[in-house]
């Protein structure tokens, strides 16, 4: 086999939070990359030196797997003056797989994209934050149990279990202390949706604008409590069944959202949008991954792309690659006039299926 004369860095953090990527799925990109291109290389960027060399050595494209590094180590991640991977990227002129700060920031602040798709007249489900040291008052909380909490800025179902869903007062405090001072997080508390969970794996096409929505069905085992939730525990055991959406009024109306979402935060060539039903039966949006877990048979974009598609992993590493090195820079609105669509009609299925 040939390989293309490209020198691509693959990025991760070994400091605890500051990865999207682990190491496995590292491990797992670089093997398929080193195939077919002549300098494939894997930085470990923890501090700031670490990313000047990183534009030292001038790949490139950047294979992305974390967001971004604190200037204060002792914040992490809660650091306000945080550099953006992409954004440094960026001034330097080099290339890098998926999307930009704007959408990346939406991403990791789960109550900024409910916001976001709120202000889009979308559909996702009531909330409020409690922020860290905030006395909780029962006044303070208008919205009707029962209530789901999970952290603001976590990812991997981190700080989601049995005790996340709440039906008083008592329960919901308990919960909310536990989340604020063991994960020194925000919470989020929204109302809870009882019914189907959905992940969307959202997928450029190389060579136009359209993309293809992929959407499989995922079946946590049910708790003590009788809920069906996608934890820590059982993401990282893998142990979720996934299920063909058949339904196809279903399938058209949690595409036609998962597109939306995608769109209207910002995001670029590849990503992941989860979205929950309702005790109706009506899709909301609940939180979008734009670095997803990437291991063969492992976790919800991998699965989507061969059960929708037949697209294996090495053939989908590949094409978010040779996304990655088109660079394409045009943001959601350039997206939607290079498409000769308007933002009004991001949500019908009409406009979703035009894209698939």
């Amino acid at each position: 086999m040939t390989k293309s004369n490209i020198h691509i860095e693959i990025v991760r953090s070994s400091t605890r939070g500051l990865s999207s990527m682990s190491k496995v799925s590292c491990e797992s990109i670089f093997a398929v990359l080193n195939q077919h291109y002549t300098d494939v290389g894997i930085t470990v960027i923890n501090n700031i030196s670490d990313l000047e060399e990183l534009i030292t050595c001038r790949p490139d494209l950047v294979f992305l797997g974390m967001e971004f590094i604190p200037t204060n180590p002792t914040l992490g991640i809660n650091d306000p003056n945080k550099i953006w991977l992409t954004d440094y990227l960026d001034d330097h002129e080099i290339a890098y797989t998926g999307s930009s700060k704007t959408a990346h920031a939406l991403g990791r602040n789960k109550h900024l994209a409910k916001q976001r798709v709120l202000d889009a007249n979308l559909m996702t489900s009531a909330f409020c934050v409690i922020v860290q040291n905030q006395i909780l008052s029962r006044n303070y909380i208008s919205l009707a149990f029962p209530l789901f909490i999970k952290p603001t800025n976590r990812g991997g179902g981190l700080g989601v279990d049995s005790d996340s869903v709440v039906h008083n007062f008592d329960q919901l405090r308990s919960k909310v202390y536990s989340m604020t001072t063991k994960l020194q997080s925000d919470a989020l508390i929204e109302e809870y949706l009882p019914g189907r969970e959905f992940s969307i794996a959202i997928l450029k096409d190389v060579y136009s604008p359209r993309y293809s929505v992929m959407p499989i069905e995922l079946v946590a085992p049910v708790d003590k409590n009788g809920a069906r939730l996608l934890g820590r525990q059982i993401k990282s055991s893998n142990t979720e069944q996934v299920l063909e959406v058949i339904d196809e009024d279903i399938k058209s109306k949690i595409m036609s959202l998962a597109l939306a979402v995608f769109y209207v935060l910002g995001g670029r060539d590849y990503g992941r949008i989860d979205i929950r039903l309702d005790a109706s039966g009506t899709p909301h949006f609940l939180e979008a991954n734009l670095i997803p877990s990437l291991i063969s048979g492992y976790g919800s974009f991998p699965k989507a792309c061969v059960l929708n598609m037949g697209l294996e992993y090495e053939p989908m590493v590949l094409r978010i690659a040779q996304l990655g090195l088109a660079h394409n820079m045009h943001s959601a609105e350039d997206v939607l006039e290079l498409l000769g669509v308007s933002a009004s009609v991001l949500s019908t299925t009409e406009f979703a299926f035009e894209q698939i």
